[in-house]
């Protein structure tokens, strides 16, 4: 295998989660350019359609799933969906997010669940779904979306959020060495950091452009830098690689 092909998810069946907007768009598009047929799922499933429509004219198989990861018998039923239409699963790429920025002494012990629960809880979830199907297969790719916000500060009160990604450091590694070895299943995840998506457009105006401080490069990040990311880590590419956290950040954590 050349060093490119490599790079190729030709023959890959790929789970996209939180598909409906943004960076959940990019990765599903950016897998199926690679290579790949992709299932894509989301709480608003009415939002999937028009990436389903653009999956397709590249010539691959799509399907789209109404579920919400912080349901376990929702990331079942997206698997054994994705199973039956196309015929197992190589990779997932944990995407589904959400985020609040309240004051920690105002937080409701509700708005601190639902971050957990959907940020965190989701992702193991869906893993686990996976893990069993993929372990039965020959192996595959698990791609965990984290963030920067992981091992630094937003410079906005976002406990819940913080605490999730930096959780989802500890379970990518924990998977790692639970199912490398013994399933021939690689978990690795990214570290976004300062990417337009429809998460930061709840923050304040200008709030983006004034962080850019903090980033060596001097620019937000642009959605096909964190795709090619994600490429290399459900790819061949990067067939040594596993229990690693990837920084897409711009050079924000060395700043």
């Amino acid at each position: 295998m050349s060093i490119l092909d490599s790079f190729s998810l030709d023959g890959k069946v790929a789970i996209v989660t939180g598909a409906s907007s943004g960076l959940g768009v990019a990765f599903a598009k950016g897998l199926a350019e690679a290579g790949a047929d992709v299932a894509i799922c989301a709480r608003r499933v009415e939002k999937l359609e028009a990436t389903r429509e653009a999956i397709e004219a590249m010539g691959h198989r799509v399907i789209a799933v109404n579920a919400d990861v912080a349901k376990p018998e929702d990331c079942e039923r997206v698997v054994e969906e994705t199973v039956a239409n196309l015929g197992g699963v190589d990779v997932l790429v944990n995407n589904a997010g959400v985020a609040t920025a309240v004051p920690a002494t105002r937080e409701t012990p509700e708005q601190f669940s639902q971050v957990i629960d959907v940020n965190l809880n989701g992702s193991y979830y869906m893993a686990q779904a996976c893990g069993r199907v993929m372990g039965k297969s020959g192996g595959g790719s698990i791609v965990n979306i984290g963030s920067v916000l992981g091992s630094t500060t937003a410079h906005l009160p976002q406990a819940a959020y913080s605490s999730s990604k930096a959780a989802i450091i500890g379970l990518t590694r924990d998977l790692a060495q639970q199912w490398t070895g013994r399933k021939n299943i690689r978990v690795n995840a990214l570290a976004p950091g300062f990417f337009e998506s429809e998460m930061t457009d709840q923050y304040p105006e200008g709030y983006l452009e004034q962080m850019m401080f903090r980033v060596p490069a001097g620019r937000k990040g642009e959605a096909e830098e964190l795709v090619r990311a994600a490429v290399f880590l459900a790819s061949d590419a990067s067939s040594y690689v596993t229990g690693a956290l990837l920084p897409v950040d711009g050079g924000l954590l060395v700043n």
